[in-house]
């Protein structure tokens, strides 16, 4: 039960950084409701929000590295209709950044140590900066596994 209640609540985080209800238009509490929600496709209005919200987004090639979304498209985007759902592509590498920046905010104790430490070589990461591993599902699951070692004092 402990371990599900904490899955939820990450659903819960990462549907919030996404702009919730507000851009969203239905609740999604646990993990079959956002797959749901990402096959069927995000909205655009849920990447605008974070775009909009993270300011690391904006900067250089970070758009296209975390989410895999040029400027260029995302401009191209911004002038359709933000009810569009997203391709399912796009949608699980937005939903995943989301899931992995809320739980950094939640480890490193706010979204600006958060951006920075997405930003800045790991040692527990090879040296690489996290915001590099998030092409890739093996990636962003050694950034969990590196906050979960941060979040338990453990720094390898």
């Amino acid at each position: 039960m402990f371990a599900m209640s904490c899955f939820e609540n990450e659903v819960t985080r990462t549907y919030l950084l996404l702009g919730g209800k507000r851009t969203i238009n239905a609740p999604i509490e646990t993990a079959l409701e956002a797959h749901d929600l990402i096959v069927k496709g995000l909205p655009l209005a849920a990447l605008l929000h974070l775009v909009n919200e993270v300011p690391m987004l904006s900067s250089g090639d970070t758009l296209e590295k975390a989410i895999g979304i040029s400027p260029r498209t995302l401009q191209h985007h911004k002038k359709e209709d933000i009810s569009k759902p997203l391709s399912v592509e796009q949608s699980n590498r937005i939903w995943r950044f989301a899931k992995i920046l809320g739980r950094a905010i939640d480890v490193l104790g706010s979204k600006e140590e958060a951006e920075m430490w997405m930003n800045q070589p790991a040692f527990g990461l090879e040296n690489r900066k996290p915001i590099d591993l998030l092409t890739s599902a093996p990636g962003a699951e050694a950034m969990q596994d590196h906050l979960t070692r941060i979040e338990y004092g453990i720094y390898m």
